[in-house]
């Protein structure tokens, strides 16, 4: 899957089994977060996300394994802030 630079996309955060992310276990967990605006595209399968200011410790270039295209961004997304990291 390729993405282009200005589309949207949704990050996963769990993406190994037994592994868990923001504190919440089982199926309930959020399995992917944003969405995310692509800057770029950094290499034949990674990409630069433009990520909010709270995720500044992160590294902003992920494989396309970790991304989700998001085809509408939504005003009623879960805000990162929300969740205990």
């Amino acid at each position: 899957m390729e993405f282009a630079a200005g589309d949207y996309v949704y990050l996963k955060v769990s993406p190994m089994r037994g592994v868990h992310r923001f504190g919440i276990h089982g199926k309930l967990a959020p399995r992917y977060v944003g969405p995310y605006q692509v800057l770029e595209q950094c290499g034949p399968v990674a990409y630069r996300l433009q990520l909010l200011d709270i995720l500044s410790a992160v590294h902003n270039v992920f494989h396309v394994s970790q991304l989700k295209k998001c085809l509408w961004v939504s005003d009623e997304a879960v805000e990162i802030e929300e969740l205990p990291l």
